[in-house]
Formats: C-alpha cells, structure tokens, sequence
C-alpha cells in the first residue's frame, strides 16, 4: 500500500518501488521512473539519489541552454491540471499536443522566437485556422513561455507574432418571422424537451446550462432562475477519442447569476415543477448536449426556418432584448459576462426592421428643415 503523500508502495513479491518524473532526454516529455529496494528506509534513501541526480542533469542542461520547449510546457500542463478546471486542463492538454508539440517540443528555448513559434500556425494544406483556435495556441504558448521565465529565469519575450486573419463567420440570428413560426412549433404539444427551448429562447441560457439546470435552481415563488452549473462533453485519456460528460460549475465566475422570470415562463414551468425530478430536463441525471442540440434542429425542420446552432437562441434573446430597451449593463449580468464589451461586440445584433426605424427618424428629422 502506498504510503500518504509519497509515490511508495510495497509490491506482492515483498520489494518496495517508489516513483519519481523526470524528462525524456529525445523529447522532453516527463515520463515515470522507478527505483526499488528491500526496505522501506532503503528505497528512500535511493529514491532522494535517483531524485537528486535527475534534478542535476536537468541544471545542467539548462545552464548548457539545453532546455525543452517539451520538457517545462509538460510541467506547465501538471501545474494546470492541479490548479484548474479539468475541462480547462483537456482543452489546453489537446491543442498542445495536436497543435504545438510536434513542431515545438523538441526545440530548445534557446532556439525560440517569432518566426520558429509561428511555426504551429502553418496549415500545412488544411484550411486556415480558426480564429477561437488561434486564440487557444497563442494562449497556450505564452503560459508555457511565463512559466520558463518564472521558474527557469529564461529571458525571454512573449511571444508576438500577429495571428492569421480570419473572416469572421456571419452571426445566426432568427428573425421575427422565424421566431415566429420556431415558437408555433415549441407551443403545439408542448413536452418539457420544447419547454427547455423556450427558456433558452426566454432567458439566454446556454447549452450546457439548459442541459444540467435543475429543478431546486428554479424560484418559480422568487420568479428567478440560478445558473450554477453547466455540462459538456470533453475529451479522457489525453483527448484519444474517449470522451465523457462532465458536469461542474460555468465557464467563469460570471457565469454564476440570478435571471428573472418572466410571468409567461412561469406559467409554463408550472406544471412540470416536480419534487421528485432533480434535472429539468432528463430527471435523474444530465441531458447529452448532442442529444438536445439534435432535437433543437428537429424543431427547426418541424417549424420550416433553415438549419441553425443552438446558440442562435442566446444570440437572438440578446438581441430582442436590445430590440426592446433594456440597458446593455443589465442584459451583460443577464448573459453572465465579465465585460459589457463582450456583450455589445458578440451579442448585440440591430436588426434590418431596427436599422430602419432609425433611417425613418433620421428622414423626420431631415423633413423639419425643408418643411415637411
């Protein structure tokens, strides 16, 4: 049995193994090592040696200039998974490990700069790179370069380069003939799957967040509702193919908010207020975010209005609540951002019938000086 706090055991066969990382000499990677004894006491006293002296060819290829971009961002990657989010730790885990380490890895700092690090936003024939995942990759490669500076007392800067350009892909909003016909559609028969639109629809609730709200989250005698988890599907095992459905707290602290209900939302969740449900959605358990998103363009076919993402809904509801005046300050705590920026830059979509009415204004205020 392994000894708390200490990477020992005692093996069946009667000897003692303990463990310990250190890097790869071709790749940098931190990989496990084992030492074994016939006591305890022993397999200590070898542990601390085989310990120190990994600990020694490290300084040494370091103040040789020896130093992996690999062997510190795979310690980065241990010092994330301990302190953050698992989704947080997969998600950085797999853009290095598809996007950076094979060009990168085996570089040494004293190798590195702009032109070298641009390196990993070569297409290499696919199509260019997502603006998000470009985000994702410069983000990844400074911590890494932080923590070597920090840790390491490596001069070097942040990296710099200027990402790719890519256009902007046009945002999804439902008209009003579409909302409309989508809400027709969601009234006629409406089950707690068509419910669950709506309140997306009604509140701006993201997908994660309809797919794990609960029914103790929902103040039908308050008229509020709480965001105070989200599900997503996020890669195991280093992101090679497995995945599984994670349930935690929203993506920021932001996220965690109070959203008032309106007497019409009320009047629909009444009914299926059940004590003995725990999810609104799938009663004992998380609704698949594949699954609803499914059903949600099952409705849209059903309605006639052409294929959309689920988060059309989000941008929609900000949208018509712009639409009808509220204040940009109150629709951004509505939306769970951090920033009002966020919300006017991504969410606040005029539309066409908006835009009009404002020329129509600008015409009036143009027909006072001729006299009409």
């Amino acid at each position: 049995m392994a000894r708390r706090g200490e990477n020992i055991r005692k093996r069946k066969d009667g000897r003692w193994e303990g463990r310990y990382y250190a890097p790869e000499p071709d790749t940098g990677k931190r990989v496990s090592h084992s030492v074994y004894a016939r006591s305890y006491n022993e397999l200590r006293d070898k542990l601390s040696v085989a310990k120190t002296q990994a600990e020694t060819l490290a300084e040494r290829k370091r103040q040789a200039g020896i130093l992996f971009f690999g062997e510190v961002a795979e310690e980065w990657l241990v010092m994330i998974r301990n302190e953050k989010k698992h989704a947080t730790y997969m998600k950085y885990r797999t853009v290095y490990e598809i996007r950076i380490r094979e060009k990168l890895a085996l570089r040494t700092f004293a190798e590195l700069d702009n032109d070298v690090m641009a390196e990993v936003f070569q297409c290499d024939g696919e199509e260019a790179l997502s603006g998000s995942l470009q985000k994702s990759i410069f983000c990844v490669l400074n911590q890494v370069i932080s923590y070597a500076v920090s840790h390491y007392h490596i001069m070097l800067p942040r990296y710099s380069c200027q990402r790719q350009r890519v256009a902007a892909k046009p945002v999804e909003v439902l008209n009003q003939s579409e909302q409309a016909k989508l809400l027709q559609c969601l009234y006629d028969e409406m089950d707690i799957y068509k419910l669950g639109i709506v309140v997306c629809l009604f509140t701006g609730l993201r997908l994660g967040e309809i797919c794990s709200l609960k029914w103790e989250d929902v103040d039908l005698e308050g008229k509020v509702l709480h965001v105070n988890t989200t599900v997503q599907r996020i890669a195991v095992n280093g992101g090679e193919g497995r995945t599984t459905l994670l349930e935690g707290e929203p993506k920021s602290i932001f996220s965690k908010r109070e959203i008032p209900l309106s007497d019409e939302l009320l009047k629909l969740l009444a009914p299926y207020y059940g004590e003995n449900e725990e999810y609104v959605l799938k009663r004992k358990k998380p609704m698949e975010p594949r699954t609803y998103q499914n059903k949600f363009k099952r409705y849209l076919q059903e309605a006639g209005i052409k294929k959309r993402n689920f988060h059309a809904l989000r941008h929609t509801f900000a949208t018509n609540c712009i639409g009808s005046g509220a204040d940009i300050k109150s629709l951004s705590e509505i939306l769970g951002h951090s920033d009002v920026k966020i919300t006017m830059n991504r969410y606040v979509h005029p539309t066409t019938e908006t835009k009009r009415q404002h020329m129509n204004s600008l015409a009036a205020v143009y027909g006072q000086f001729v006299g009409q």
